[in-house]
């Protein structure tokens, strides 16, 4: 059976102990979390394994990740941020750090300085035994970049299909790059440029068949990640925490039955 998961940070407002025994006991098998300090990553790790449920990646910061691309300080910043992600990964076991390349609709071009940085924190995954996931945003081209670039099994694609749907302008990037999917971000929304809500997937304007279409047709085996939020949206806001669990446990697994049958 297809594993499932789900952001750690949901549902706001749990301590990050809750909300694992919470997901687990509901019926998740794995998760992930944004980027932490390594003493919080450790200690996420260790109630991890404690309750049997997987920590699958972690998402890299992305603050000022435009920067990595121009030779200034800040791109230097934003390097050593994505570094010390990578290695707190490599420390506590967790095999895939998914990364931003860019972000905004106007975000700077691909430079020489920002492909020597990215060059060096894929030698800095490979190091620590830590995949990397570029992760579509805006721009087909700058995914386009570094999947070509790197084509080695230590660099992957993270498909958010909530990106797709309301940056893209009707792009597909499964058709494209669905043979190098290693995670993925799946939420709904209404399909509109201004805003992605983080809805649980049938709840928005997506159209899961497709979804579920394009997963089958990649061949990918692994995890249907959730990347959702109980408050972005107001949509689930008299739901309890343990309500909006099972309502989502049941959405990620009709995906998967969805999966199974196109």
């Amino acid at each position: 059976m297809r594993k499932i998961g789900i952001n750690l940070n949901a549902y706001s407002g749990l301590e990050d102990n809750t909300s694992l025994k919470t997901i687990k006991d509901i019926g998740f098998d794995s998760f992930f979390t944004g980027t932490l300090d390594l003493k919080s990553q450790f200690k996420i790790a260790e109630t991890a394994a404690l309750n049997n449920i997987s920590y699958e990646f972690v998402h890299g910061p992305f603050g000022h990740i435009n920067d990595i691309w121009l030779d200034c300080a800040a791109g230097d910043e934003m390097q050593n941020e994505i570094s010390d992600c990578i290695d707190a990964c490599g420390k506590t076991n967790v095999p895939i750090v998914v990364l931003h390349l860019s972000s905004g609709v106007t975000p700077p071009t691909i430079t020489d300085i920002g492909r020597k940085r990215f060059e060096k924190l894929v030698n800095t995954a490979s190091k620590n035994n830590v995949k990397i996931a570029f992760e579509n945003q805006r721009l087909l081209g700058n995914l386009c970049w570094a999947l070509e670039y790197f084509n080695t099994e230590t660099v992957g694609f993270c498909w958010d299909c909530g990106h797709e749907k309301c940056f893209a302008g009707g792009l597909e990037y499964m058709p494209l790059w669905g043979k190098r999917l290693i995670c993925t971000h799946i939420h709904d929304n209404y399909c509109n440029p201004n805003g992605d809500l983080h809805m649980l997937p049938y709840d928005g304007k997506i159209d899961f068949e497709i979804c579920a279409k394009h997963i089958k047709q990649s061949g990918y085996n692994g995890t249907l990640m959730l990347e959702v939020s109980a408050g972005k949206s107001g949509y689930y806001k008299d739901l309890s925490e343990k309500e909006f669990f099972e309502r989502a446990v049941s959405a990620v697994r009709r995906l998967c039955n969805d999966i199974e049958r196109v």
